[in-house]
């Protein structure tokens, strides 16, 4: 597996012993999270855009209305973001309270998709990475929805990886205060699903909701 290669876009400058060039480390944090930031420029003023995403090898895809001012800024260089919250550190000094946590950051200019195979093979991707299995339990995209849904396709090819991972680091002079320091662990879970109240009666629960 190739390596991530730092670019002066990408260079960790501030504690560059938390960055990775690992690109299965990329890969890990943009398959566990399930939104991500776009940020692009529109008329001078940037902009940040939360939306879902979805990875299909080395490739990115988001997607948004055609008529959504994001997607046509989305035409030139954008960076998209994603972050992983695990836990909060709190020390001693207030100076060194932090936040453990698992980030990525890419680089580049999005592709327009046009062919409806890979149009459709993005949207999958997306979906796929908000609940595995839904794809094929749910109606596929009309006509009208594909040519009213735009989907972005971005390189990881420029992409970096940065981590904070364990206990406060206190000042020598700070460890005999009595102040509590420690890590509150920080955890994203699915709770139960809520039907749809117009769901038609004895309509089951799908198999990528039940763990089947």
């Amino acid at each position: 597996m190739t390596p991530l290669s730092p670019t002066e876009r990408t260079r960790i400058r501030r504690l560059p012993e938390r960055g990775s060039v690992s690109r299965e480390a990329l890969y890990r944090i943009l398959d566990e999270g399930r939104i991500c930031h776009l940020g692009v420029t529109i008329d001078g003023t940037p902009r940040v855009i939360p939306t879902a995403y979805g990875r299909a090898g080395d490739t990115l895809y988001l997607h948004g209305s055609t008529g959504a001012v994001s997607m046509r800024g989305a035409t030139a260089d954008v960076c998209v973001t994603v972050t992983l919250l695990d836990g909060l550190v709190l020390a001693r000094s207030l100076m060194h309270h932090s936040m453990n946590y698992r980030s990525a950051l890419i680089f580049g200019t999005p592709r327009t998709v046009t062919d409806r195979a890979e149009k459709l093979a993005g949207l999958r991707a997306i979906v796929e990475n908000l609940v595995p299995g839904r794809w094929d339990e749910a109606r596929e995209p009309s006509a009208k929805e594909l040519a009213a849904t735009a989907v972005l396709a971005l390189s990881l090819a420029e992409a970096s990886v940065k981590t904070r991972q364990g206990p406060p680091n206190d000042d020598e002079a700070d460890l005999a205060l009595d102040a509590w320091a420690g890590v509150v662990p920080v955890r994203t879970v699915l709770g139960d699903p809520s039907p749809d109240p117009l769901l038609r009666p004895g309509t089951p629960l799908p198999a990528a909701l039940s763990g089947a």
